[in-house]
Order: structure tokens, then C-alpha cells, then sequence
């Protein structure tokens, strides 16, 4: 009987001591995910601000030229500019690190930086041509290369919003993340004469 008083009191302590161990250690868990992933809120956020600052000036710009307000041979800076810019974004988006819910938020935005590259080195293509003395009949090219291209830099900055939202609605329980809003296909080439100024 003394030695059952002394196990069973020291017995229920372990188990306590254990359960108290297995709640600590939970908490702690919980408390690095919650910083994990307002870590990532914040990087993307702070990303896609500047992501949007640096695209909405090269696509103003752009426009201007595409409704033949500004020469073309005015946006080589801004272009060259703006595909620095857009390059360094993504090598910050590929290293962004949080929960596995954020995984594909980080893949949908280096994506989508990469296609606002491709938009920018359309419109450079376009603008090149049109800058040219001698055009030899590519007026056309030039121009369904600058409208692409400017569409394509519209439809990613659209999804890069997108794709902060959901990181913004990312929680400490690690639940998926909403699916991302399907991106519209990169504008297609046409050989449609554009708008007149005052249509668009």
C-alpha cells in the first residue's frame, strides 16, 4: 500500500506532465505557423505594391504609344526600365518562403511576372519597328505587337492583384488557399487595323 501511494501520484504526474509537454508543443506550432504565414502576407504584399507601381507607369506610357500620343521611340528607356524591374520582382517572388498553401501563390506570381516579360519584350519588338526609317509595310506588325503586348502587361497586373488577395486570405490553419481566378489567355494576335483614338 506505500508503495501504490508513492506510483500513482508519481505515475498521474508523468501523464500530466506529458499532456502539459503535447499542448506546449502544439502551441508552439500554431504560434510559428501564425508567423509564417503573416510573414508571407506581408512580403506579398509589400511585392505586389511595388509590382503595381512599376507596371501601371510602363503601361501608361505604352498605351500612349499604342493610341499613337507618344512616338515609339520615346518608351525605349521605360521598356529597358521596367524589364530590370519586373526581372528583379521575380527572382524576390521565387524566393519567398511559407506554409504549403502558399506554394502555389508564389508560382502563380512568378508566372504571371514572367508574362508581363514577355508582354514588355512584345511591345519592344513593335516599338523598334515603328521607330525604324524604313518600315517596309511592317506598320501593321508593329502595331498588333504593341497592342499584345500592352494587353498581356494589363491581364498580369490584374492577376498579380489577384494572386495578393489570396495570399491575404491565407489563415494559421494552413487551409488551402482559394484557387486562383482564371488568368485570361495572353491576347492573340491579329490583323485587324487597330481603333481609331477616339473608339477606344
Amino acid at each position: 500500500m506505500t508503495e501504490l501511494a508513492i506510483v500513482l501520484p508519481l505515475a498521474a504526474f508523468l501523464i500530466l506532465a506529458m499532456g502539459f509537454a503535447i499542448v506546449l508543443r502544439r502551441a508552439g506550432r500554431i504560434v510559428a505557423r501564425t508567423r509564417e504565414v503573416e510573414n508571407f502576407r506581408s512580403s506579398v504584399r509589400e511585392l505586389a505594391a511595388r509590382i503595381d507601381q512599376s507596371l501601371d507607369g510602363a503601361a501608361g506610357r505604352i498605351d500612349a504609344v499604342r493610341r499613337q500620343q507618344s512616338a515609339a521611340g520615346t518608351i525605349g528607356a521605360t521598356i529597358e526600365a521596367a524589364t530590370d524591374a519586373i526581372s528583379r520582382y521575380a527572382e524576390e517572388a521565387r524566393a519567398l518562403h511559407g506554409p504549403p498553401a502558399a506554394e502555389a501563390i508564389r508560382d502563380d506570381l512568378v508566372a504571371e511576372l514572367e508574362r508581363a516579360d514577355r508582354a514588355l519584350a512584345m511591345v519592344d519588338h513593335g516599338a523598334t519597328i515603328l521607330a525604324q526609317t524604313i518600315r517596309r509595310g511592317r506598320e501593321l506588325e508593329a502595331q498588333t505587337s504593341i497592342k499584345r503586348g500592352y494587353l498581356n502587361l494589363v491581364h498580369a497586373r490584374e492577376a498579380i492583384h489577384a494572386h495578393a488577395a489570396r495570399a491575404d486570405a491565407l489563415d494559421a490553419t494552413l487551409a488551402p488557399a482559394p484557387p486562383a481566378t482564371p488568368t485570361p489567355p495572353e491576347a492573340p494576335p491579329t490583323l485587324r487595323e487597330p481603333r481609331s483614338d477616339h473608339t477606344m
